[in-house]
């Protein structure tokens, strides 16, 4: 019986249920991120939480995520694929269960943490796993895959919580998820196996240290500045501090022979140019996703499931899409997708910035499932084709830059379009007012619903301009096979032991 722990070649493993175990582990990690936005209200009223303290729950998560993403690039090459993934979904476990039987804020945030541990190094892992197993004409079809969890589980997640919530206590959320871990984790340690190569390097305290507090303070800043605003310390200090750790920390990583995360992964040009689109598109797309649950439920009164139900639709076209496009992009490129997609994207956040105070419901079931057709159609497709670039021993080092960057992508579209809104708002609301500054309390009312939707339309009017921003680089992109810098790579480093150990012996031969 073959051991489990040892590497195997990708030629002589099942890649079937290999992608189906990490699939279903970055499903629920993903869906878990957005889990708990709707039932946010009622456990803050169960658990006698503050406002404040109830959003770090979602806040932390999200940071812990974003510290740990760029470290993946180092596990990934010091420890296994089957080790790494069991270490993560074990921790998710973990994390779960704390939630699930907290009775106190502190220990029900200790979970969130020891949760986003785990989650954290789901995605670069899965997609590093698919760059090793499928050669280049195939890795479409697999990546599309990884699509039918990013886009599927954060849109089912308001409209599962909506329903439960509703029904149950909120506790019954962390005991759906926690089975289903349990269930991949069983999965993993019978069915996964070691596909990607090891490279031990050495740990570099100095490193972690500081793209923990680099990455850390660039997300604080932003995920805060949406609710406090740009001007409140707790938004510009972190922001200054992340700043000016980053620069030290990529100076580092520029210097040192093994850096924890590769910048030099950007001189590959088609990876720039795909990364800078999926950062684009990643702003323009959590545009919906935040904007629309505020038009509903703040100015036209729909219950939280009626607003997650508006999204369902969307989410289940983008889970059926996924595959289909992967096999697609095998076939025809990224381009023709890329430019259809985001051309679809265009035309749907468009008709978004148009919103009024009697927009119909399905009118805008109907547009936003569009758009989500559109945002199946590019989000894989053109990350793939930025990967496929990069040299084997590039891979960990490209899916941890790419899941860092798409993560400060959407911590920066929430800040930039929730602070067009309420700035924009607030201009809408003082242009409205009448001379006298004399209303009554309903006119007033209707004042500030009517400059909230202009607010919202402003919003989307930006993340319209990003979309289009997304199109013109699109056709730039361009089909591209791994740079073969591997066997050159290879043949310097034997080189290099092949000198040290010829001055080893001379040393040794003097010494006799």
């Amino acid at each position: 019986m073959r051991d489990r722990t040892a590497f195997v070649e990708a030629s002589e493993v099942p890649k079937g249920p290999i992608i189906f175990v990490m699939v279903m582990g970055a499903f629920v990690a993903i869906l878990n991120q957005t889990l708990l936005n709707v039932a946010l209200p009622v456990m803050i009223v169960d658990m006698g939480m503050s406002a404040n303290a109830a959003q770090s729950l979602t806040t932390i998560f999200m940071l812990v995520n974003g510290i740990l993403i760029p470290i993946t690039a180092f596990l990934m090459e010091k420890f296994s694929t089957r080790h790494l993934f069991l270490t993560a979904m074990t921790l998710f476990a973990i994390g779960t269960l704390i939630c699930g039987i907290s009775f106190s804020y502190p220990s029900l945030l200790a979970g969130r943490v020891v949760q986003a541990a785990g989650a954290g190094i789901m995605m670069p892992l899965l997609m590093n796993v698919i760059l090793s197993l499928f050669p280049i004409e195939k890795r479409g079809s697999a990546m599309g895959y990884i699509g039918l969890a990013m886009m599927f589980a954060p849109a089912i997640g308001p409209t599962l919580s909506g329903i439960v919530v509703q029904t149950y206590s909120w506790r019954v959320l962390f005991f759906i998820v926690l089975p289903i871990v349990i269930i991949d984790i069983i999965l993993a340690y019978f069915l996964l196996r070691n596909v990607t190569k090891q490279s031990n390097p050495k740990v570099d305290f100095k490193s972690i240290i500081l793209s923990t507090f680099a990455f850390g303070g660039l997300l604080y800043g932003f995920s805060s500045a949406g609710e406090k605003g740009w001007a409140s310390p707790e938004v510009y200090l972190p922001l200054g501090i992340g700043a000016v750790i980053m620069f030290f920390f990529v100076t580092r990583q520029l210097r040192i022979k093994v850096p924890m995360l590769e910048f030099r992964v950007f001189k590959y040009n088609m990876f720039t140019l795909t990364t800078i689109i999926s950062v684009v598109v990643t702003m323009a797309m959590f545009a919906a996703m935040i904007l629309i649950p505020i038009y509903l439920q703040n100015i036209r009164g729909f219950s939280p499931l009626d607003s997650g139900l508006l999204l369902l639709p969307g989410a289940l076209i983008s889970a059926f899409m996924s595959p289909i496009t992967g096999k697609l992009f095998d076939r025809i490129g990224a381009r023709p997708l890329a430019l259809i997609g985001l051309g679809i994207i265009v035309v749907t956040t468009f008709l978004f910035s148009n919103l009024t105070d009697e927009t119909g419901y399905y009118f805008m079931m109907v547009a936003y499932s569009l758009r989500m057709i559109g945002i199946s159609m590019i989000m894989m497709p053109i990350m793939t084709a930025g990967l496929n670039q990069l040299p084997r021993r590039l891979y960990s080092h490209g899916t941890a830059m790419s899941n860092t960057l798409r993560q400060m992508a959407g911590s920066i579209g929430t800040a930039f379009l929730v602070t067009v809104m309420t700035t924009q708002s607030v201009k809408h609301m003082n242009d409205s007012m009448p001379a006298s500054g004399i209303v009554t309390d309903q006119q007033l009312v209707n004042i500030e619903n009517m400059a909230t939707i202009q607010g919202i339309n402003d919003s989307f009017m930006v993340a319209t301009v990003f979309a289009v921003i997304g199109f013109v680089l699109s056709f730039f992109i361009k089909r591209t096979a791994p740079v073969e810098e591997d066997e050159e790579y290879n043949y310097q480093v034997t080189s290099k032991n092949a000198q040290k150990a010829q001055g080893t012996r001379k040393v040794n031969a003097s010494q006799l």
